[in-house]
């Protein structure tokens, strides 16, 4: 299907769904008796039709009032795209970005869609009045830039629309600015409904705990980039793209532009097509690459940032999410990407590399909104830190390591269940290490012939290793960093003198 096709289908459509005209019944209700000046929230999933829902609210609007209507956006994409919508339901627009100046025609118009940055700066020159305003919808209301020009519509009704209800920022939560919130369908019913793609997640165990976070509350840039740009998550990134997406749209997210492009070159040496897109692509360059992108069936496109909102490409198969971040909001922007739904397409793949799923649940899980809108800093305090995260790993061994112990049966250890077992055979906890260092043990020795192969076959254990400990320290409650650090050093050296004693052991078998 071709833009221009999806463009037209957009322009064209005008019937509701019947979720969507319960809201806008919900909200209308408000209008029609909540005071001029009421600041009302609104709540629905992305690819839910927020767009079209506030559309046919300024058509309904328009046509019962003797006022003017007024939506905000932060993004120029997203200002041309309203527009767009707001023409197929027959409302005339004006868009108000940086080439206009004054409004000597804006009799002309009953709508305005302007850019929140460039209303403010218009109106602050006082070079631009806006007469009559009596309906502000807030286009993505989590971002806090609209604040700036509340006060220059007074009396005017405020609708907010997001389809995430926390502010971008934890200081100025959104129940101080609106005074309800309406939430719409969950993304499970519109999934079972047939609106949305539904989501496979596969999520790979990463450890964050490098990670620093910055001032706006999530995970700077260059910490995100020392973590993602080495040798190790680079392999664990093409890994899960070969075994999850192989030939599928992919579209990566990354925290920084140093990321994505090595993200971009590992991709080509590996020989497949992939092209890199961020803030400073020229907007030539960025149209290039995504007609490229919309036009190869196995592209990939590795990105930063830019993606997460007014872009829709519905033939994305694939999110991989190369970042962790800690703002619930990025999370759904991004995983929503891909929920998009085609003919022939009921699903999609988001491959997690970033603990997000664990820390936020999955994407399709229902939200409490109405509690995160009223106590954002509770939730917020709730979240699962990246430590207690990373307690619950379950480590896998990879398919090529296994393939090295390949004499052995069993290669997994559950920690808690021997420690569990332990306590109930009133044992002293040491008996879960012992067993742990016999299987250790057994496993470089056997697959082995040498005692210098079965030392260095041992190094590789060091993954599993710090995951039984982790899991250990986590049974005995109290453990201090220096506890942990000297238990796997203490670990790995009777380890070493276990694997020798073995061999001997073996080579007296043998010559018996």
């Amino acid at each position: 299907m071709s833009q221009n096709t999806l463009e037209t289908q957009i322009e064209d459509k005008k019937e509701l769904y019947s979720y969507q005209k319960g809201d806008i019944e919900s909200i209308f209700e408000r209008l029609d008796n909540a005071s001029p000046n009421y600041h009302l929230l609104y709540q629905l999933p992305t690819g839910g039709g927020k767009t079209v829902v506030f559309s046919e609210i300024v058509r309904q609007y328009l046509s019962k009032h003797n006022k003017k209507v007024v939506v905000l956006t932060h993004r120029i994409e997203l200002c041309k795209q309203t527009s767009k919508m707001l023409k197929g339901f027959d409302v005339k627009n004006k868009i108000i970005n940086s080439k206009v100046k004054e409004l000597p025609d804006q009799n002309d118009y009953s709508c305005f869609v302007a850019m929140v940055e460039t209303l403010k700066n218009r109106i602050n020159d006082e070079k631009l009045h806006l007469d009559n305003i009596g309906l502000v919808i807030i286009d993505e209301a989590h971002y806090n830039s609209f604040r700036k020009l509340l006060s220059s519509f007074k009396n005017a009704f405020i609708l907010g629309v997001t389809a995430t209800p926390l502010s971008s920022n934890i200081k100025l939560p959104m129940n101080e600015s609106y005074d309800e919130l309406i939430v719409g369908d969950n993304i499970s019913s519109l999934i079972e409904k047939g609106f949305l793609a539904k989501a496979i997640t596969y999520s790979y165990d990463v450890g964050l705990t490098s990670l620093k976070v910055g001032i706006n509350g999530d995970y700077t840039v260059k910490s995100s980039d020392d973590l993602y740009t080495n040798m190790a998550m680079q392999e664990k990134l093409l890994h899960a793209y070969t075994e999850k997406s192989l030939g599928k749209k992919t579209l990566i997210f990354n925290n920084g532009i140093n990321t994505s492009l090595y993200v971009y070159e590992t991709f080509r040496e590996a020989g497949y097509g992939i092209r890199h897109l961020d803030n400073t692509s020229s907007t030539e360059e960025r149209k290039e690459i995504l007609h490229w992108f919309k036009n190869t069936p196995d592209a990939i496109l590795t990105s930063v940032g830019i993606l997460t909102t007014g872009f829709d490409e519905p033939t994305v198969e694939t999110i991989i999410l190369n970042r962790a971040t800690k703002s619930l909001t990025l999370y759904f922007q991004m995983i929503g990407r891909g929920s998009r739904k085609l003919p022939g397409k009921e699903e999609f793949t988001v491959i997690d590399l970033g603990n997000n799923a664990a820390r936020f649940g999955l994407w399709n899980e229902p939200v409490n909104w109405q509690h995160i809108f009223k106590s954002p800093e509770f939730y917020l305090e709730n979240l699962r830190d990246d430590t207690e995260i990373e307690l619950y790993f379950k480590y896998t061994m990879p398919p090529e390591l296994r393939a090295k112990f390949s004499k052995t049966e069993v290669v997994t250890f559950d920690v808690d269940e021997e420690h569990k077992l332990a306590i109930a055979q009133n044992l002293r906890s040491k008996v879960v290490l012992d067993k742990s260092l016999e299987q250790h043990a057994a496993m470089c020795v056997d697959n082995t012939e040498e005692l210098r192969d079965a030392k260095e076959l041992y190094k590789e254990l060091d993954p599993d290793i710090e995951c039984r400990l982790k899991r250990y320290s986590k049974c005995l409650s109290q453990c201090s960093k220096n506890y942990r650090e000297w238990l796997v050093d203490d670990y790995k050296q009777k380890l070493l003198l276990l694997i020798g004693k073995k061999y001997r052991e073996k080579i007296m078998n043998e010559a018996d």
